[in-house]
């Protein structure tokens, strides 16, 4: 964290091991968005939310979000989708995307490298639907590579350097 202040660089979470998170609950007050599942953010906020809609969902992260101080949160909920919530911003839910084979619809999120990643306490839904087309182009290709999209394909004006 010392150094994403010192270089003024956004720090986006996603943990595998939510103990971490639990035990490190001061660190998600830090960090400008924290991204996990439906179950994990039940056992994050100490509920059950597997069987909460996406409307439900999003009411609940948005009371959470403002309760514990999270600057940022997006709750991937596999075919339902995905919601997001910040103090800042109208919670919402981003609908899934299909992919183009026969599975299920897929979610994701942007988490680019290259600092042109969008604001997500401003842009959340922008940054949850670019995740979710990707997410969908993963899983319909039988190889375990991600295809390559240009930003412009997005609607993002971002150089790129080959």
């Amino acid at each position: 964290m010392h150094f994403a202040k010192k270089y003024r660089k956004k720090v986006y979470a996603a943990v595998s091991n939510m103990s971490i998170a639990m035990e490190r609950r001061s660190l998600l007050q830090e960090i400008d968005c924290f991204v996990c599942n439906q179950q994990e953010a039940g056992l994050m906020f100490s509920d059950d939310y597997d069987h909460l809609t996406p409307d439900e969902m999003r009411a609940t992260l948005a009371a959470n979000v403002r309760s514990a101080n999270i600057p940022c949160m997006v709750v991937t909920m596999g075919e339902q989708g995905a919601v997001y919530a910040a103090p800042t911003v109208r919670a919402a839910w981003c609908p899934p995307r299909r992919s183009m084979s026969s599975t299920p619809p897929a979610r994701g999120m942007l988490l680019r490298r290259d600092g042109h990643r969008p604001d997500l306490r401003q842009d959340a839904g922008r940054g949850c639907e670019i995740g979710s087309r990707l997410a969908a182009s993963v899983i319909c290709i039988s190889e375990n590579v991600c295809p390559r999209f240009r930003p412009q394909e997005f609607g993002l004006d971002v150089p790129v350097t080959d």
